[in-house]
């Protein structure tokens, strides 16, 4: 999975910021990588001050053989942002592909490390 960050003149934060947001994506997403072809994210600032926040993160997913599909997530900070789009984002997936992958006979939550006896 390809990992595109772009921010606005308004974002600041440079090389570390994106190679913050990249690893931290690339964790809460890995189990969609083999969907995923490219995510692409964008930082801005509006100017909605008066509303709460002034920050968006827009992420906009490419799965192999299906259309993109893109979440807004608009808050105080570009963390805050990045991590409120990133659970729209991992939301939609599973509803997408959660379904397809877990198939019938699987195992359970019974089945799992540390379930009690």
């Amino acid at each position: 999975m390809l990992i595109q960050i772009s921010t606005d003149r308004t974002v600041h934060g440079g090389e570390d910021l994106i190679r913050h947001f990249e690893t931290e994506l690339a964790d809460r997403l890995s189990r969609f990588s083999d969907h995923i072809t490219r995510l692409e994210v964008h930082f801005s600032e509006e100017a909605a001050a008066d509303a709460g926040y002034d920050r968006r993160c827009v992420l906009e997913a490419r799965p192999a053989g299906r259309r993109p599909v893109a979440v807004t997530h608009h808050a105080g900070s570009v963390a805050e942002a990045c991590r409120g789009a990133t659970q729209k984002l991992e939301s939609l997936l599973e509803s997408v592909y959660g379904r397809a992958d877990h198939h019938k006979g699987g195992e359970s939550i019974r089945h799992q490390d540390g379930a009690s006896d």
